[in-house]
């Protein structure tokens, strides 16, 4: 365990490519004083927890910790779903929910406050805490969030007074709200053993800003910002170079929000400030935290800055800021988890770039990750107008962000590969989060296809390599033959040994060098981390190769220690034990006098389908496609379409029950993975479907059939825009962009008289500004009047659910 007191710092050398793929590091350490005393965020509970936090990265009861944050937000999904959202969440590796307290969806009407329904702020608050969900509040007053005003009310333009200043007037009504807010989440603040450890204190102030709603078609935007901030107002998360002469005013009105914050006993340990772009930050009494959008709808398309490593924390991304960054750790709290898009501009984000996006975020030196947003929802419609953002040109409804979870709270790949990065840091947060990072990791030009980037974080005895093979916007090619060596304080290790190792393009891994897990010292592995776990049988840590990559095990030799590894090359030396597995999965063994370790080794397939669980205090790995919601001696499998489910196990231990179905045990005794069989029975599903002109309806007055959790309807269309009319009354809307459609039926099907979900099409035209945004093989031939509607026949999927229990 490294020593809590200690900063490690890496001096990073880079003594240059020796043999065309060969590189050489050095990552031997100075040890460089943690500083916290100028910070005044700690905080302890009735229980005795603490949180604390320094200029390198947070803590927990003392440890350092790495904390997963996905932004969620409760009144933009069905409160009787909440608690399977917060299950899913936690499913995905989320440690913290971070939501937003829309102020006009809590108060449209001056002085009529709603928290009920699907406003009940303070039934989600319990719910995180029933789930052991910490919480980040974002209270505003203005939010963004893509909500109409940036979630002010629209009666606050009618009063005389200036918005998102100090003034008096503009105060009162704040303090109102805070007030508010304070009622609902009373006992629910970490002092009290809640869930809320951190509260956002307004969002981007003095940087960005929403349009009004109250405005005319073809009227320039008016700004929700003071009058004195409008000249350097941005529009989206960008860089602001110029410095706001207001500067001061603004810190000290981040300043006031706080102590009104505190007034209403909105007291917690960490007070959060959004510090990219100038942002306003209260120095030392608010932390700063980043964001990343490499595909955003405001900004042009091409290659960013953000898949190459830096030293984040004197160089933050959005960069210049408003603040020494060196005083604080770097924590990513909005990386774009997916994006919105609007009317006139419809990117993509592929799964894969945020994997990537990450491991540059930890080989870049960042010790906190969060989400924006992870899980999507639909925008209630208020009395008088739509909630989204519509001046913006944003959906009237949807609000789904192709974010891993979606609107409907069904899983994404984005999901999964993000899993698995969950998981490694879940295991090891506590192991990165002190070692430092080079000074100047080698990291390139976003437009030129370099070799290789590569970075390092290190104590000087124990590293990990990073690796990153994808570009936004741009394409890279496969990489071969790279070879590293990493000079640490005890000597130089070479990965791999000999020859070297492949990475496909679109790529990356996390590579461990030097580590001590248990009594084995691990010189390197050209397999990734996934996870650690114990159990009866002892210790066990799970690898996956990375897709183009040949594993391979290097550990310190001893004769104390009887290596066993069926199936896999092993090649003794004096000095170490080579390791190379014929086929996956493989498993390792280690044994000692004290101890046996085993080494599950997959490839990144089955790692993408692997789900951590309980029992009896035992750690399990359930290898499955479908999604497993974890409840200690119990899990819920939950899946699409499929109802013959396959399901491994690891340890083998051939125990599983399940509640429903026939559950059949396929393996033999004496495999290294238990395998099973579930099938259960097939539900049908066929709703009536009818075409006329440009619409499309579907027929749900059968209501929700008995068995399945939930019927996924696929759209296909090829258009502009969709929108799904019930009973008249609009519950969805779609931009085209080329990706399915998919919508949950449940709630719909669920309703008294649910009649015919009705959905109107329009045209795509050959003019279309997001044109540019789609993959050129979905871009249709125009007729003669530059349009183009074509509408498919529409697929549902039941959703089946099912218990098991060891």
């Amino acid at each position: 365990m490294v020593k809590k007191t200690l900063l490690l710092a890496v001096i990073f050398l880079v003594f240059g490519q020796s043999f065309g793929q060969s590189y050489s590091l050095d990552a031997r350490v100075a040890s460089l004083k943690v500083q916290s005393a100028h910070l005044e965020m700690e905080g302890e509970n009735i229980q005795g927890e603490t949180i604390g936090i320094n200029n390198q990265y947070l803590t927990m009861d003392g440890e350092p910790t790495i904390l997963i944050t996905g932004e969620f937000h409760f009144s933009r999904y069905p409160n009787e779903h909440w608690k399977e959202a917060i299950q899913k969440m936690k499913a995905g590796g989320i440690d913290v929910i971070a939501t937003y307290v829309f102020w006009n969806m809590h108060e449209e009407q001056e002085g009529v406050f709603s928290w009920e329904g699907d406003n009940n702020l303070r039934q989600f608050i319990q719910l995180c805490a029933a789930n052991d969900m910490k919480v980040i509040l974002r209270v505003g007053p203005f939010c963004h969030g893509e909500i109409r005003n940036g979630g002010l009310p629209d009666w606050l333009l009618g009063k005389m007074l200036t918005i998102r200043s100090n003034d008096p007037e503009y105060l009162k009504y704040v303090d109102r709200l805070y007030h508010q807010i304070g009622i609902q989440v009373k006992g629910l603040l970490f002092k009290d053993g809640g869930p809320i450890f951190a509260i956002q204190l307004e969002n981007e102030y003095q940087h960005s800003a929403s349009p009004w709603g109250l405005t005319y078609p073809a009227q320039p935007f008016d700004f929700t910002a003071a009058e004195r901030d409008r000249q350097l107002t941005q529009e989206g998360v960008s860089i602001s170079k110029e410095e706001n002469p207001y500067a001061e005013l603004g810190n000290q009105h981040m300043s006031v929000l706080k102590s009104l914050a505190q007034k209403n006993g909105l007291n917690a340990p960490i007070y959060t400030a959004t510090g990219w772009g100038n942002a306003a930050v209260i120095k030392n009494e608010t932390l700063p935290v980043q964001a990343a959008y490499p595909y955003p709808g405001w900004a042009p398309a091409e290659p960013s800055d953000f898949y190459l490593y830096k030293n984040l924390q004197k160089n933050p991304d959005y960069g210049p800021v408003r603040y020494n960054p060196e005083d604080y750790p770097y924590i990513a709290a909005e990386i774009g988890g997916g994006i919105e898009g609007t009317y006139t501009r419809r990117p993509v984000v592929p799964a894969k770039s945020l994997e990537a996006l990450i491991n540059r975020f930890l080989g870049s030196g960042a010790n906190g990750i969060g989400y924006y947003m992870y899980h999507g929802g639909i925008t209630p419609k208020g009395d008088e107008f739509y909630f989204n953002d519509e001046a913006y040109g944003y959906p009237k409804m949807e609000y789904d962000f192709q974010a891993p979870l979606s609107a409907y709270g069904k899983p994404r790949e984005s999901f999964y590969r993000l899993k698995t990065l969950h998981y490694f840091i879940h295991s090891f947060g506590e192991m990165i989060a002190p070692m430092v990072l080079p000074i100047d990791p080698p990291s390139g030009n976003p437009y030129k296809p370099e070799k290789v980037r590569y970075s390092v974080r290190s104590n000087g005895d124990e590293a990990f390599l990073f690796l990153n093979n994808f570009q936004d916007h741009k394409q890279r090619k496969d990489l071969e033959n790279l070879q590293f060596n990493i000079h640490l304080n005890d000597g130089r290790i070479q990965i791999p040994e000999s020859g070297g190792i492949s990475l496909n393009k679109d790529e990356n891994a996390i590579l461990p060098v030097n580590l001590q897990l248990g009594n084995v010292r691990l010189n390197y592995a050209t397999a990734q981390l996934l996870t650690k776990g114990q159990n009866r049988d002892g210790e066990f840590y799970v690898f996956f190769a990375p897709e183009g990559v040949q594993p391979e095990f290097s550990i310190a030799a001893s004769e104390e220690k009887i290596v066993k590894a069926p199936n896999c090359m092993i090649d003794k030396s004096s000095q170490r034990v080579l390791i190379k597995p014929d086929k996956l999965p493989a498993e390792i063994s280690i044994q000692s006098k004290t101890e046996t370790l085993h080494f599950l080794v997959i490839d990144k397939a089955t790692a993408l389908n692997c789900w951590k669980v309980k029992n009896a205090g035992d750690d399990f790995m359930i290898i499955t496609d479908a999604m497993v919601l974890d409840k200690n001696g119990q899990f819920d499998l939950i899946s699409k379409d499929k109802n013959n489910i396959n399901i491994q196990e690891y340890p083998a231990k051939g125990e599983l029950k399940a509640s429903k179905g026939n559950l059949t045990r396929l393996s033999n005794p004496g495999d290294l993975l238990a395998s099973y069989k579930l099938e259960l029975k097939a539900i049908p599903i066929d709703f009536p479907v009818e075409y006329k002109g440009n619409k499309m309806s579907i027929d749900l007055s059968s209501g929700m059939p008995h068995g399945p959790d939930d019927i996924i309807c696929r759209v296909h269309y090829t258009g502009d825009t969709g929108q799904g009319f019930l009973n008249g009354k609009l519950v969805i809307d779609d931009f085209y962009k080329g990706i399915p459609w998919e919508i949950g039926l449940r709630d719909y099907l669920n309703q008294p008289s649910p009649g015919k979900l009705v959905f109107y099409f329009r045209p795509m035209y050959k003019n279309a500004s997001f044109l540019q945004d789609l993959d050129p093989a979905k871009i249709p031939e125009f007729d003669e009047r530059g349009q183009f509607l074509k509408i498919g026949t529409p697929e549902f999927f039941p959703e089946y659910k099912v218990s098991l229990t060891f």
